[in-house]
């Protein structure tokens, strides 16, 4: 299956189950970073007001894909942990990720660890990748997903209610910014 098709499948899912697939598509994100969350909760957020839910719909659609995404990170935390950082360090340098960058995230996270997994949740790019250190550096796992859920309930909750409000609007937008980054 080509990217297109996978991410027009994400858009159906979202468009046609709604809460089911709100959640279903932000886990797939989150373990497959070429979806955007910045297209599956504006749009969810605008099929609901389409469909003249209120916007606390919205709100529960930001944190159903909030669920979505933990559980997405729980994975990479869990796999992280299992292969820990020497296991990881195999498989990263086929991304450039060299040991020399491992060291800088070691010293980076040992100071900002819970800041940078919660901020991070809401950093395009980024959202898809704290869960590694967060696992091979043995975070704690309640606070892993404590910090994890609510800086996906941020980000979550904040597109879902700008699909909501501005419609249309945004949607053209994703088509322009990010369409041809996934759909050329």
């Amino acid at each position: 299956m080509s990217i297109e098709t996978f991410v027009q499948w994400v858009i159906s899912l979202v468009s046609d189950y709604l809460y089911a697939g709100v959640f279903t598509a932000s886990l797939l994100e989150t373990i497959f970073p070429p979806i955007p969350s910045e297209a599956i909760f504006p749009l969810a957020g605008y099929v609901a007001s389409q469909n003249n839910m209120s916007f606390i719909h919205a709100i529960l659609l930001g944190i159903t894909g909030a669920a979505g995404s933990t559980v997405g990170a729980f994975l990479i935390y869990l796999i992280s942990l299992k292969l820990g950082r020497e296991g990881l360090a195999k498989y990263l340098k086929y991304a450039r990720i060299t040991d020399e960058h491992l060291k800088k995230v070691d010293r980076w996270f040992a100071r900002h660890g819970e800041k940078v997994v919660l901020f991070g949740r809401m950093v395009p790019g980024i959202r898809e990748l704290v869960s590694i250190p967060a696992g091979f550096l043995k975070m704690k796992i309640i606070k892993f997903l404590i910090f994890t859920f609510v800086g996906s309930s941020v980000w979550g909750v904040s597109l879902s209610l700008i699909g909501y409000y501005f419609g249309p609007d945004i949607i053209e937008f994703i088509k322009l910014i990010i369409g041809p980054l996934y759909l050329s």
